[in-house]
């Protein structure tokens, strides 16, 4: 198969890693592609949200399969586009792509559902949003309805806050994704992410995870887009993901299906873990970044058959075979991330890392210039490892990373410290 893959960062070089090593690709394509996956695929360029772009590279190319990775594409209906040229794709349409595309949209669709979720309203002028705040006090949650990079979510633990954040939003600070706001109840308990494949009628989980959007160590410092992550995530025992599947997720996808908007894809679904209890924090329509990282090096090879089972509809027929392993991936992201960082900075010691299905170092945000590897971005690479245990693949990660020189760059040193508090105590017991 001619497979091409759409994305440029860290999450894509993990799909393109591990669609490489499945013998049904015989030729790999990333648009726009970096520096770590110019080394396993070609890399091509043209405008990635354009469908109609989308669609005549990949008939030139003689594309068999679309791997869609990042939301803005798919909400500007690429997936559309392919499916009606003909060919097959990995993607929610527009429309389905709404769960992720409006959280207003998503709130309509677990009310329908009756899935669990926090209490909510929404606005779209100031006065009655910042009313709204004062009447219900802080922690309160403040949330631009659009897309808006992974930056349009405040948790405010104060009413000043709150206020601040929705005046920032009608005030043009996200641009149209604030033009609606969702204000939400603060949901306590530990956050954990759920991934399942759907083909627009079966659901089949794939995984869970676990991410730290912190930018420092002990959760401190301003929300980034996810500075590590881990799976599984132990505290999404089986009992909870069954329950999740049963209440939060089948029910939304058999809702999209009656509204007559099928959801084909990947869906995850970010969950408020509680007393055993498992509420939706939100959809995302895509893999997670850096979740799909630790997925797709517990999965290996097996993830195209997956992707090709559910954009052909077979999801019924088919089943995840997992290791009993543990991965983990460390961000090193650029100084001042996820604020005003430089380009150009060069990266060292890459070369000399190990690049097998236990260590990976997956590029996000790189390029090549002159022979050099240098940041290109914010996050900039996803060191990656597994291990039989989680502290397994935790040293392993941390001395990948000690052996990478790039001075501009920095990362938490406690990733999975819940995962590992969470077994301490599990085997004291």
């Amino acid at each position: 198969m001619n497979i091409l893959i759409l994305g440029s960062g860290g999450r894509e070089h993990a799909l393109a890693w591990a669609v490489a090593q499945n013998p049904k690709c015989d030729r790999l394509i990333v648009a726009p592609g970096n520096a770590g996956m110019a080394e396993i695929a070609e890399c091509a360029s043209f405008d990635i949200d354009d469908g109609e772009a989308v669609v005549t590279f990949s008939e030139e190319e003689a594309i068999d399969f679309v791997i869609i990775g990042p939301e803005a594409p798919l909400a500007a209906g690429v997936a559309d586009r392919l499916r009606e040229a003909g060919i097959l794709c990995f993607g929610p349409s527009a429309a389905a792509a709404r769960l992720e595309a409006s959280k207003a949209f998503t709130k309509e669709v677990c009310d329908a559902a009756h899935a669990p979720t926090a209490g909510y309203a929404r606005f779209t002028e100031l006065a009655p949003a910042q009313a709204y705040i004062r009447e219900q006090g802080a922690p309160i949650v403040v949330k631009a309805d659009g897309l808006a990079a992974g930056k349009g979510v405040i948790v405010a633990m104060d009413e000043a806050t709150a206020l601040a954040a929705v005046e920032d939003m009608f005030g043009g600070a996200f641009g149209a994704a604030g033009a609606e706001v969702v204000i939400e109840e603060f949901m306590e308990g530990e956050e954990a992410s759920f991934f399942v494949l759907s083909d627009g009628k079966f659901a089949l989980p794939i995984g869970t995870a676990q991410d730290h959007k912190r930018a420092y160590d002990g959760d401190k410092g301003p929300n980034t887009g996810g500075m590590g992550a881990y799976s599984p995530a132990p505290v999404l025992t089986d009992a909870i993901a069954q329950a999740a599947l049963d209440q939060i997720v089948q029910p939304c996808i058999d809702e999209m299906a009656r509204r007559g908007t099928p959801y084909q894809g990947v869906l995850y679904a970010g969950l408020m873990i509680k007393d055993g209890q498992a509420r939706l924090v939100e959809y995302n329509v895509r893999f997670g970044d850096p979740e799909c990282q630790v997925l797709m090096i517990r999965l290996g090879a097996q993830a195209l058959d997956l992707m090709l089972a559910c954009a052909e509809g077979r999801l019924s027929e088919t089943q995840v075979n997992w290791a009993d392993d543990c991965a983990v991936t460390i961000v090193m992201a650029s100084q001042g991330y996820p604020g005003s960082y430089e380009k150009g900075s060069e990266i060292r010691g890459l070369a000399g890392l190990p690049e097998d299905s236990w260590n990976m170092a997956f590029h996000a945000g790189t390029k090549r210039i002159g022979g050099a590897t240098v940041a290109n971005g914010g996050r900039v690479l996803n060191v990656t490892t597994r291990g039989t245990t989680l502290r397994t693949a935790i040293t392993r990660a941390y001395d990948m990373v000690s052996r990478i020189h790039w001075p501009e760059g920095f990362y938490r040193k406690d990733i999975g410290w819940r995962a590992l508090e969470r077994n301490d105590v599990d085997a004291a017991e």
